[in-house]
This record gives structure tokens, C-alpha cells and sequence, in this order.
């Protein structure tokens, strides 16, 4: 089994090295790692050149934004498994593709996801918030809960059956997708309770409070667009203690 993992960057020469380096120290080596970045301005290129022994294709070009690049990734992808691990983000174990690909041994399942801990950006070891996640909920995305989407691994099949990111979103999109893969389509998923990815504080959704409005307005359209209609407040509520639990319950390093 081919697993397609799939980072997007943009002036990433902070952190894309230990990107880049998780995946190649993965001890499951049928991987194909497709780096897609959106014309860095920085040293992001000459770092991905220089440290490109498990990257099978590179692209730099300008996009249309974060989705419109990982839908380009979708494209490029020939694994039967696709997952996206983004340039400020790291597996926190060589086993991690392995444990992916075991899941999908059994071909009945068509996604699987896991835990995932928020790290700080100049302390990648010391964990701020453990978002740890669990089997969907029959309420699941109308209570907020959704999966952590870089750990969320998919059949290529289902992306060519179901499209990818949609654009109309431009910074909830992977919440859309998700929605539409698991709620609306229920494609068959598997939870599997182990931290797949540590996530470094102040990425695109998270850096401002301007951001996290947006995006909260872009989950309630989904849900909208799909059917669904929360109260807004009631949503915002659970999705306040829900992420407020996360810091209470963070873990040591895995």
C-alpha cells in the first residue's frame, strides 16, 4: 500500500526541516511525500532541495491559497491512501505511516484519524494542548467536535468520489471536507487512540482573534450548507469547553 502525504508551505524555513524529516524517518517506506509551496519568498525552497531524500515531487508556484494548494497535492497524489502533514508540523514517531497503513488493511475502512498535541513554536517538545479525539458522536459536527485534520488519512478513491477542498472556504475548508466526507456521505472511519502529530502553536487559524471569528462564521455556513442548523451560541459554547478541555488534559511527550 502507497501512502501519499501531501505538505503545502509558504515561507516555512522555520520549521518545514522538521517536516521533512519525520517523514523520511518513517519506518514504513512505500511514501510518497509531495512538498507543494506557494512561491516562498524565503529559504523554504533551498531547504526542501536540501533535504529532499524522501520527497518523490516538489512543486513551487503561486496558488489561490492553503486549499487551493492541498487540492493541487490530491492531484499530484498516486498513493491509495492520502494525508496531509503541514510545514509547522511533525510526526512525533517513525511508527506513525506504519500505524496508518495497518488501519487501512482492512478494506472496508475508508479513513481513519487520531490524537493530536499543540506544541509551542520555539519548544517543539514541550506540549501546550493535547486535543485528544474519539470515535464520531452521533451529534459530532453540530457540538463541534470534529477530528484533527492532519491526522485524518484517506482513500485516494474517496477524494476522486467526493471531491476535495472546496474553496468557497478559504480558512475552514478542512472542517467542510471533513463534514462532507464523515456526516453528510458517511464514509467509513476508524479512530485510533494515539497521537499521530504534534502541531506548533500559531498556525493560519489560531493566529488571531480576527481569524478564529472567520473561521467559526465559515463552520456555521458549512453546516448551513449541508442541512444542518446549530444555535450559534450553543455551538460556541461546547466549542469553548471542548477546547478549553484540551489545555486541562495535555500529556508528557509521547
Amino acid at each position: 500500500m502507497k501512502i501519499s502525504i501531501v505538505t503545502v508551505s509558504f515561507n516555512a524555513q522555520e520549521t518545514i526541516v522538521d517536516t521533512l524529516r519525520s517523514v523520511a524517518e518513517q519506518s514504513y517506506h512505500n511514501i510518497e511525500h509531495i512538498v507543494v509551496d506557494g512561491g516562498s519568498k524565503d529559504s523554504t525552497v533551498d531547504l526542501v532541495i536540501e533535504n529532499s531524500s524522501r520527497v518523490f515531487r516538489f512543486v513551487s508556484e503561486r496558488d489561490n491559497g492553503l486549499y487551493d494548494a492541498m487540492n493541487k497535492g490530491i492531484r499530484m497524489a498516486s498513493g491509495d491512501v492520502i494525508g496531509f502533514i503541514n510545514a509547522d508540523d511533525f510526526y512525533p514517531s517513525s511508527q506513525v505511516l506504519a500505524e496508518v497503513a495497518k488501519v487501512f488493511e482492512d478494506s472496508s475502512i475508508d479513513a481513519c484519524y487520531s490524537d493530536l498535541c499543540y506544541v509551542k513554536q520555539d519548544k517543539p517538545k514541550e506540549i501546550v494542548r493535547y486535543w485528544k479525539s474519539s470515535s464520531c458522536p452521533k451529534n459530532s459536527f453540530t457540538n463541534s467536535w470534529v477530528p484533527p485534520h492532519p491526522t485524518f488519512f484517506v482513500r485516494r478513491e474517496v477524494y476522486e468520489r467526493l471531491s476535495g477542498f472546496n474553496l468557497d472556504y478559504r480558512i475552514a475548508a478542512d472542517f467542510e471536507l471533513m463534514l462532507r466526507f464523515l456526516k453528510v456521505n458517511s464514509i467509513k472511519s476508524v479512530y485510533v487512540p494515539r497521537v499521530w502529530v504534534h502541531m506548533r502553536l500559531g498556525g493560519t487559524t489560531n493566529r488571531s482573534v480576527f481569524n478564529i471569528i472567520k473561521q467559526n462564521k465559515e463552520i456555521i455556513r458549512a453546516l448551513n450548507h449541508h442541512g444542518y442548523s446549530p444555535s450559534l451560541a450553543g455551538f460556541l459554547l461546547k466549542k469553548i469547553h471542548s477546547r478549553a478541555w484540551q489545555f486541562i488534559v495535555r500529556r508528557a511527550h509521547p
